[in-house]
């Protein structure tokens, strides 16, 4: 039995946007990710999922029961659905352990883990007003999580943080599907919060489905310059300026189709027995990385590299290895 089945899902606001009917399943003990432009649909999907918001047709399975909505229940929701939103939503003047004790369905051991995992112990005696908003995340999942359920939906859980309690919140999460077996979805618009964690990603643009797949196939296969844009930077070259890289080895350039290059895609060769000489135009600064914009005939490339050592002016040789390139679909 399909651990989670939703079929032909749509539903159409009162502002005129429309969910158009999707249709996918997931497995248990998946990590599925939804992403999307602002306004795609993602959050919506998602509330439909846990029972918050009406469908206007089609049917959510979990577990082979059907996911009721407002319409049908009168407190909105599913008890094996866990739905954590980007807001802290805890009760002022509570302490936390006070909050986590109501509704708890887990053991004495079973909560200690949790409350470990979620990097929370030391803050049971605390009131919810002097909490930083990383903590009040992380109890607020951990409320969520007392009471077992099966599956964990995530609305932009990151959002609101900065980036110091988003990278213990993204190790929290990692950690408790490890350690619980937490099918989980995971709403977001960010590829850094996806790419590393997600094993199954859908694409949405304008309540529709855009494609879905892998991470690593999404990210390196794109059905079109939307899906390559969400996933990371990238270099979209029509089929006239794509002519320049038939001059490379294993090549072979569609005259119809155009041609998607990550920029980690090229490399920076000794000679040009197999390479496009340029002109360095630009050095960026990027971290671990810089970005290299080269200047070739009829083009404008970015490089990226971990070898600082290239300057503006500099005369360089762009190669692109045939593996791996990817031309979007006519």
């Amino acid at each position: 039995m399909t651990f989670l089945q939703v079929s032909d899902i749509a539903r159409k606001d009162k502002l005129g946007f429309e969910l158009q009917p999707l249709t996918f399943n997931v497995e248990r003990g998946q990590k599925v990710a939804v992403m999307g432009a602002s306004g795609s649909g993602k959050s919506t999907l998602l509330r439909m999922i846990a029972g918050w918001v009406q469908p206007d047709g089609g049917t959510i399975l979990f577990e082979g029961e059907k996911v009721l909505g407002p319409d049908w229940k009168l407190i909105p929701g599913h008890p094996g659905i866990a739905y954590l939103s980007q807001h802290y939503e805890l009760r002022n003047n509570y302490r936390v352990e006070e909050l986590l004790a109501y509704a708890n369905q887990l053991t004495d051991e079973e909560a200690t883990r949790l409350f470990d995992i979620c990097r929370i112990s030391h803050l049971l005696k605390r009131k919810t007003d002097q909490l930083s908003g990383g903590e009040k995340q992380r109890i607020s999942l951990a409320r969520l999580l007392v009471t077992k359920p099966k599956l964990l939906l995530l609305d932009e859980p990151y959002s609101n943080l900065d980036l110091i309690h988003t990278h213990i919140l993204k190790s929290v999460i990692r950690e408790l599907g490890e350690a619980f077996g937490i099918t989980s979805l995971l709403v977001s618009h960010d590829p850094d919060d996806v790419l590393p964690w997600a094993d199954h990603l859908i694409i949405l643009r304008d309540g529709q489905f855009v494609q879905q797949g892998s991470p690593a196939e999404v990210y390196s296969k794109p059905a079109d310059a939307y899906a390559a844009g969400l996933l990371g930077d990238f270099q979209l070259f029509p089929p006239e300026k794509a002519k320049v890289f038939a001059l490379m080895p294993g090549i072979v350039v569609n005259g119809r189709r155009s041609l998607v290059v990550r920029p980690e895609q090229f490399r920076f060769a000794k000679d040009g027995s197999e390479a496009i000489k340029g002109v360095v135009k630009e050095v960026m600064f990027g971290g671990s990385y810089h970005d290299v914009v080269v200047e070739v005939p009829g083009n404008l490339l970015t490089v990226r590299t971990t070898a600082p050592k290239y300057q503006k002016g500099d005369a360089v040789f762009v190669a692109l290895p045939s593996k791996g390139i990817w031309f979007l679909p006519s």
